[in-house]
């Protein structure tokens, strides 16, 4: 599966159907409107404010799908659901456009803006809509015939495993699941699910398994007495993008936690990777390039100042950057103004204390105005990290932390920040107690994520930068 020339089809789609609606809807303008309020024929002609909309109209279609999510799990998508989203979007973008552009048109009745109203986003919807559905359907049959298909592993080895395998590979229309192997949950040396297919190996391989074998989905089909391996098996999983399913039992069903989402798939229950909407999602990732990108330009001279300050007060480079990890554990190199001397680490990874001698006088000022961290705003705008999120650490501390807090890894589900509710609350950790007992305002901000929190936190961080409280 090329998911980049999937998306591609939709976008081009998309591209070319908003502007055949705004062609056919301004020849409409000058063939039913504008003679009514001129009282003669007007020609059609093509004037550079058209092309101009031309260009720009579709821009604004395409990057509106894109912040209310349209592209994402490009391979997953439902045909009804589609028809409800298209309709609903049509309308909210028609709104905006006849307020932009059409709503200072002179009329010769209010009558001319309804009708101007209902022939946009109908010509819209309808010249959107059916490309999508010919795409999408073309899709849906060939995940049904097994010509595409989400590699998939089983945890699980026995009862349930083998019949949640026999449901979904004896259909006659598949869901999509290509699996590639199981993993057991306990090890017995002989398994049902052998007969079916190849055994992985343990639990403890899984993250390596994931990776080698490009996993998109896994499906916990575990027994009764293993229930207890739930919480580990779904930390392990908590730092990949996959779709994770298990199998419900009856209270599961009757409180309606199972949801059908295709009359093809066996019922079974997806725990949700999303912490936001797509939509917040998307417009809190345009809102950290926007605001790293402005304040790149506007702190240009604190840039400079700090650069020469580094340099002129302690011997050794600007900037410091070294390997963290980011979101589903990828590493990244993050980047820093330089606070310590430059053999601060000769003995290995430590961190530091309030009273560390390897802290220069100009890095401790720039500690308490957390200005050391501003090269940063390239990390966030090259989407290694975000202007909120949990702190990055590097994986010398992780090992540490996991041991003692298994629960750390949730917090790479989100792109680490510059700045975090655990670092306004909290402030730097000294040592890996310390880091612990600050996870738990990361946890809560993560459980709790959403723009008006981020906003929060900001507004606390510039605080914090102009009282010089850093801790």
């Amino acid at each position: 599966m090329n998911k980049k020339l999937h998306t591609a089809k939709y976008l081009v789609a998309d591209l070319l159907s908003a502007a055949t609606a705004w062609t056919l809807f301004f020849i409409f303008r000058k063939l039913f409107v504008e003679p009514q309020r001129f009282g003669y024929k007007i020609p059609v002609e093509f004037n550079p404010s058209f092309y101009k909309a031309l260009v720009l109209i579709p821009i604004f279609w395409v990057v509106f799908y894109y912040i209310t999510g349209y592209y994402k799990n490009i391979y997953r998508k439902s045909r009804l659901k589609e028809l409800g989203s298209t309709l609903v979007v049509t309308i909210i973008g028609g709104v905006l456009i006849f307020f932009l552009l059409i709503l200072d048109d002179w009329i010769v009745s209010y009558r001319n803006y309804y009708v101007s109203f209902g022939v946009l986003v109908g010509l819209h919807f309808f010249l959107t809509y059916i490309p999508r559905l010919i795409i999408t359907t073309r899709t849906t049959h060939k995940i049904h015939n097994r010509l595409i298909g989400f590699n998939t592993i089983m945890l699980g080895s026995n009862r349930k495993a083998v019949a949640i395998y026999k449901e979904m590979t004896e259909k006659e229309k598949s869901a999509g699941n290509k699996f590639v192997g199981f993993i057991p949950v306990n090890f017995k040396g002989a398994y049902l699910l052998d007969k079916y297919l190849e055994n992985l190996g343990s639990l403890n391989d899984l993250q390596s398994i994931i990776k080698e074998k490009k996993v998109e989905e896994v499906i916990l089909a575990i027994e009764s007495n293993e229930h207890n391996e739930i919480g580990k098996i779904i930390n392990r999983l908590e730092g990949f993008d996959i779709v994770v399913k298990v199998i419900p039992d009856m209270y599961d069903i009757l409180t309606g936690k199972v949801k059908m989402s295709s009359l093809y798939g066996v019922p079974l229950i997806q725990i949700s990777h999303d912490l936001m909407p797509a939509w917040e999602e998307n417009i809190k990732r345009i809102n950290d390039i926007l605001i790293s990108s402005i304040a790149m330009i506007i702190l240009l001279p604190m840039y400079i100042f700090l650069a020469l300050g580094v340099k002129l007060t302690s011997k050794g480079p600007i900037f410091y950057s070294h390997i963290r990890i980011g979101r589903y554990g990828k590493p990244f190199t993050i980047f820093k103004f330089r606070s310590m001397v430059t053999d601060a680490e000769k003995s290995g990874p430590a961190l530091s204390s309030r009273n560390d001698s390897r802290i220069t006088p100009f890095g401790m000022f720039m500690r308490k105005s957390r200005l050391d961290e501003i090269p940063q705003f390239y990390n966030v705008i090259i989407g290694d990290m975000s202007l909120v999120g949990p702190r990055p650490e590097r994986q010398f501390f992780i090992d540490q932390i996991l041991k003692r807090a298994p629960h750390y890894i949730h917090l790479q589900k989100v792109r680490p920040g510059i700045t975090s509710w655990g670092q306004v609350k909290f402030g730097y950790a000294e040592n890996v107690d310390q880091m612990i007992e600050r996870l738990k305002y990361d946890i809560i901000y993560i459980e709790s994520m959403s723009l008006y929190t981020d906003f929060k936190i900001l507004i606390y961080t510039v605080m914090t930068v102009i009282k010089g409280k850093g801790q």
